[in-house]
């Protein structure tokens, strides 16, 4: 046995250590709870356990010194390290002082001792060791007296707690449905304030394990669960158990501090609302319900009108993870924004009684507070407390980075969508869903959807016309963000004013293309997406032009096809057909004096010369363009065209360098009719000469 100057030592080892120990009559009782007696010089024969505290008979007496405790592990000769048992935790509800316990692992041998102290110890000071494992204990039957006492405690509750209750909860089902409570993001948007048919989903509870998904023992609770007021300050606490713990103990733990709470020190059930281990997973504490506002036992002299979150461990040297401070803001937040209450914010509270505040002191604090901001304690721990801020800041945020992604159905123009009336919007924010108590999706200031905080899209019908979109997604405490777009709904399909038209143009023809002229006139009501050719060849032709110069094959039929598309995807199509025929210059009724010419750049590699004044060649056709088709060249005369016996003018074939199979002269009708065309040489002076390849025409 290890003693140092100024200790009283106490000395527990394995029972199987001991064969000749008798078994205790509580045997089954002592395997989860059992108690050993301090300053004692021989050892006592335990049986496992992994939890170890320090209880005295007086809760109001205190330790003089520091409680220092080592254990040996199962399966190990080595004892651990002394470890200090926090010992400022006293509470109104204790029967017994005691320290905070201590998560030890899986132990068969502990030693205790105090150091430092000058005052006699505490009366019935003794070590409680948990063992969080062992079965259960069995129920033990209420008293008489304890029968009678519980029934008159729960007849003077009923009525007022039916009462506290039924308030309570209309205020947050009103707090619920009202979109527009504690919002400072969104005042501007003047989203519609009249009450929606759109069902609301449930305020989600964050993720946690249940009482029975850590096997709470519920024959050891006394009486029934109590309920106050509307949740209005939210402490903090650590359990000072130490962090030499996995995360597949943690439940274990939660079950040794509810045994420890409830059979060492005298409590109802565990006094903590809930408890958060350092891997961010949240158990349930005190029997009642997550969501409504059960009395705890955790803070003395606050209790009422507030929840609470231990986290497992000892935060006095260092803090919590990132994801356990998210954690620890979530059911905040959740307690605290059910009522309206600002997490970020602060609260003047009458103080229930307690060693820091006495009864009836008022006390500002915040509303998400540290133990030691009500009592005098330690507690969370020097670095948690200061995590506080960040964690307040977290809790009363409004939601972040609040983007829409994208508008499925929608096409994106100069920043409006365009939609033919269905639409997906899809959102995103970069607060943690954890964090989020549901998305409203708003059309023009009336709430359309109402959607779960895990999810990030819905699907919702538009009529026709112009729309501002809103998508809002709304924190636990309260506050939210929102985000506006705007939505064109254009359901008709672009108008083209008339059939495209076909025309010849100026161009050189081969004996594969003809040069011709697309032209078109369609709009749309609102705006037009794309305008372009399908037939013969895709081709954009933009929304703002009317005319295109295009090319189609000699004596085939070939179709022109216009598609316009509106912003919205609303499509219509025109076509038109036409076929360019080429006459040749044999085909010609000639008059006067013309000569063959022959060369591979004229159509057919031959063309009729003429440079006689008054020379003509006419075609006779049905169709509805025509165009002469001659060569150009420096030393080219100039011809007279006269269609239906009219003079259409003098066209000069003059140019800087030779050029056949030139348009040099078109005419278009608005429709298919029999038409006569005459070219006639004039003889220019100097240059008398042309080229004459033939005459095309549409039909």
């Amino acid at each position: 046995m290890i003693a140092s100057t100024g200790s009283v030592p106490a000395r527990a080892v394995e029972r199987q250590r001991h064969p000749q120990s008798q078994q205790r009559p509580d045997r089954v009782a002592a395997e989860v709870l059992q108690t050993v007696d301090f300053g004692g010089r021989s050892a006592a024969v335990v049986t496992p356990f992994s939890m170890v505290g320090v209880t005295w008979a007086d809760p109001r007496a205190t330790v003089d010194g520091v409680v220092q405790v080592r254990t040996r592990a199962i399966g190990s000769a080595r004892w651990s390290h002394w470890r200090t048992l926090e010992t400022d935790g006293r509470a109104p509800a204790d029967v017994r002082g005691s320290s905070d316990p201590l998560w030890v692992g899986p132990s068969n041998a502990v030693e205790a001792r105090v150091i430092g102290g000058r005052r006699a110890l505490p009366r019935g000071l003794r070590l409680d060791l948990v063992n969080p494992d062992a079965p259960e204990s069995p129920a033990r039957p209420e008293s008489a007296r304890e029968q009678a006492e519980n029934h008159r405690k729960r007849q003077e509750k009923t009525g007022k707690q039916a009462a506290d209750q039924t308030a309570q909860h209309e205020k947050a089902r009103q707090q619920a449905a009202d979109s527009t409570a504690w919002n400072q993001e969104a005042p501007r948007l003047e989203l519609g304030r009249r009450k929606s048919a759109v069902p609301l989903p449930a305020r989600p509870v964050p993720r946690m394990v249940s009482r029975a998904g850590w096997r709470a023992d519920e024959t050891i609770v006394k009486g029934e669960a109590e309920y106050t007021g509307p949740t209005q300050v939210f402490f903090v606490h650590h359990t000072a158990t130490g962090n030499g713990y996995t995360c597949a103990q943690s439940a274990g733990i939660v079950r040794g501090i509810q045994t420890y709470q409830v059979r060492s020190r005298g409590w109802d059930d565990v006094g903590y609302n809930f408890l958060v281990d350092k891997c961010g997973t949240v158990f349930e504490g005190r029997r009642g319900g997550a969501g409504r506002t059960v009395l705890g036992a955790h803070t003395a002299g606050f209790n009422a009108d507030a929840s609470s979150i231990a986290v497992i461990g000892d935060y006095r040297g260092r803090g919590v993870t990132p994801r356990v401070r998210t954690v620890i803001a979530a059911v905040a937040a959740y307690k605290l924004g059910a009522y309206g209450n600002a997490p970020n914010g602060r609260v003047t509270l009458t103080s229930g009684g307690g060693p820091r505040f006495p009864k009836g002191q008022r006390a500002t604090l915040w509303r998400i507070a540290g133990h030691r901001d009500a009592g005098l304690t330690a507690c969370p721990g020097n670095a948690l407390y200061a995590q506080l801020p960040a964690i307040r800041a977290i809790a009363g945020a409004a939601p972040a980075d609040v983007h829409v992604l994208r508008i499925g159905g929608t096409a994106l123009s100069a920043r409006r969508y365009f939609t033919k009336g269905l639409i997906q919007p899809v959102w995103t924010t970069s607060t943690p869903s954890g964090l989020i108590n549901r998305f409203e999706v708003w059309v023009d200031g009336v709430l359309r959807v109402a959607a779960p905080a895990g999810h990030r899209t819905t699907r919702l019908s538009l009529t026709p016309g112009s729309h501002t979109l809103t998508v809002r997604a709304l924190h636990l405490s309260g506050r939210s963000t929102a985000v506006s777009s705007r939505v064109v709904v254009d359901a008709d399909a672009p108008v083209f004013a008339a059939k495209p038209a076909l025309a010849l143009r100026a161009g050189t023809v081969n004996a594969g293309a003809v040069p011709l002229r697309l032209r078109w006139d369609v709009g749309d009501g609102v705006a037009l997406g794309s305008v372009g050719l399908t037939r013969p060849l895709p081709v954009n032709l933009g929304t703002t032009t009317r005319s295109r110069d295009v090319a189609a094959p000699p004596n085939r039929a070939t179709p022109f096809t216009v598609r316009a598309v509106d912003r919205a995807g609303n499509a219509t199509s025109a076509t038109i057909t036409r076929t360019p025929w080429v006459i040749s210059e044999v085909s010609a009724e000639r008059r006067g004096t013309w000569r063959a010419l022959r060369n591979k750049a004229y159509l057919g590699g031959t063309a009729a010369g003429g440079s006689v004044r008054g020379a003509s060649a006419s075609w006779t056709f049905t169709g509805a363009s025509a165009a002469l088709v001659l060569s150009r060249g420096p030393n080219a005369g100039r011809v007279g065209v006269f269609v239906d016996g009219r003079p259409q003018g003098m066209v000069d074939l003059r140019s800087a360098s030779p050029a056949p199979r030139q348009v040099v002269w078109s005419r278009s009708w608005a429709g298919s009719g029999e038409h006569t065309v005459r070219v006639v040489v004039e003889g220019t002076p100097g240059r008398p000469g042309v080229a004459l390849d033939g005459l095309v025409y549409l039909k």
